[in-house]
């Protein structure tokens, strides 16, 4: 009867799959909870770099705010305070909308 309770494994080839199996759910629990969540926002921010046309404003990691008068496969021209700066795609932050713009001063 106490050798039942203590349940004591006659080899050692269940250790090695209950190992196994944590370590599987460990990186299941790992790329579900951090990298699926960042590749999907990666994914959603290059959309939304690749949208950005001709007309459209944005604002750049910088902080400049600036109306699309020109934009190439690379880089766009923004004009800001009658002046135009041209810059790499990648350094849009996000691009204003209509409600945007409501909220300014």
């Amino acid at each position: 009867m106490i050798e039942a309770l203590l349940m004591v494994p006659r080899e050692g080839g269940n250790s090695a799959m209950i190992l196994l199996v944590q370590m599987a759910m460990f990186v299941a629990i790992f790329y579900f909870l951090l990298i699926r969540p960042q590749q999907k926002e990666q994914r959603k921010r290059q959309e939304m770099i690749n949208a950005v046309t001709k007309g459209q404003e944005v604002v750049t990691h910088g902080g400049i705010v600036g109306k699309v008068v020109k934009d190439s496969a690379h880089r766009l021209t923004i004009e800001t305070a009658g002046s135009k700066i041209e810059i790499d795609r990648s350094g849009v932050a996000r691009v204003l909308d209509g409600s945007d713009e409501a909220a300014r001063p």
